[in-house]
């Protein structure tokens, strides 16, 4: 069997209600983003019965996310506060890098003199502060002209992600790459707003000695934020295809024969390569025996612009030593002044050639030369047996 008993004991407690000063934090507001520095506003407002003299009010972060000033506290003094009033105070808040997006506890106190001239101090101020995300952008759209030798772009669209509008923003090439050379360092687009896009175009050029492909291109967003400190973000890279080399220029002989012991003029058609206009062209024909440039062996073209294409004549002979059906090379370069007004020379194209007999009819002459050999011994032979 059990029993169940209860007992009620009265406590008598005197509380004593003074009229002194008492404060609460009735908001903190910041405009500070992670990674970034900037204003914390926190509202206090005096609920007691009387007013608070020489008010010095000290915040303190509970986390080593959250700076307050230089150092983990701050404190402002606010003078008087009357009962009911609230004010409003700044600080200098600053987030790390690595903060999450999250509430951070700060805690506080304000000391202060009661009407009677009676030093005071409230401690037990609370509050939590959440700062904006860290400030990003992304590239889209991105194309690329890039080919390995020569000068190219990089085109796309810069997006500020957000989450406050960007002033000043700068498009910076950040790698390292030594074959990937920029001609520009950076390209400037203005201000963008959160959610705000535009169009950017850096110029790139790619070394001879690079390989072609799809490549990974470090860029960087540089720009100001709210209260005009330069900031930059870092965590942009794009891919980008790099073309093989090709030829700056391209030749092609329509009629690539030349008949035995003759001569001919042949027409080149030079077309430019380059991607960007050649001024002050100079071509120059080179052959080696059996066969020989005539008196024009140079050609010339004031200029050619991308993809434009000319058509240049040069005198061709053969010598003796030319074999029909035989095919020789004759070989082709440029010097040229490119669109910075630099002087380049090109590499050399050769254009094989065929010698095909003479349309006079007959025989060649190494074959005439041979034939009257091969008579004339014999008939040294057949002359020294009637001996």
């Amino acid at each position: 069997m059990s029993y169940d008993k209860e007992a009620t004991t009265t406590l008598h407690v005197d509380v004593e209600v003074t009229d002194d000063p008492r404060f609460k934090i009735v908001d903190v507001t910041t405009d500070a983003q992670v990674g970034d520095r900037g204003t914390l506003e926190a509202t206090l407002k005096n609920i007691g019965a009387t007013a608070a003299y020489d008010a010095t009010v000290a915040l303190e972060s509970s986390s080593a996310g959250l700076a307050l000033g230089q150092r983990a506290s701050d404190a402002a003094r606010v003078g008087s506060i009357s009962p009911g009033e609230t004010v409003t105070i700044p600080y200098d808040a600053s987030f790390t890098s690595t903060a999450p997006t999250r509430q951070y506890a700060i805690s506080g106190q304000v000391s202060f003199d009661t009407p009677d001239g009676i030093p005071h101090v409230d401690q037990g101020l609370s509050a939590g502060v959440t700062p904006l995300g860290e400030q990003t952008f992304a590239l889209e759209d991105v194309e690329s002209t890039l080919r390995v030798g020569e000068d190219g772009e990089i085109t796309g669209t810069v997006v500020n992600t957000g989450p406050v509008a960007a002033d000043n923003v700068v498009i910076q090439y950040a790698g390292s790459t030594g074959n990937i050379i920029p001609i520009e360092q950076s390209a400037a687009v203005g201000s963008l707003d959160a959610g705000e896009s535009t169009a950017f175009t850096l110029p790139i050029s790619v070394g001879g000695e690079a390989e072609s492909g799809l490549r990974t291109v470090d860029f960087a967003v540089q720009y100001r934020n709210d209260g005009g400190e330069a900031r930059v973000y870092n965590e942009v890279a794009v891919n980008a295809e790099v073309a093989p080399e090709r030829d700056s220029f391209s030749v092609a002989i329509e009629n690539q024969t030349i008949e035995a012991d003759g001569s001919r003029t042949i027409e080149v058609t030079v077309t430019n390569n380059l991607g960007e206009p050649a001024s002050d062209l100079e071509a120059r024909l080179f052959a080696n025996d059996p066969l020989e440039t005539g008196d024009t062996d140079t050609g010339y073209a004031q200029s050619l612009d991308a993809g434009e294409s000319t058509t240049m004549t040069f005198d061709l002979t053969t010598t003796g030593s030319a074999t029909p059906g035989s095919t020789y090379p004759i070989s082709l370069d440029f010097r040229y002044d490119d669109a910075d007004g630099d002087s380049q020379l090109s590499d050399t194209y050769r254009v094989p050639i065929t010698v095909t007999p003479s349309e006079g009819g007959g025989l060649p002459l190494p074959v005439i030369f041979v034939a009257a050999l091969v008579v004339g011994t014999v008939g040294l032979i057949v002359y020294r047996r009637r001996q």
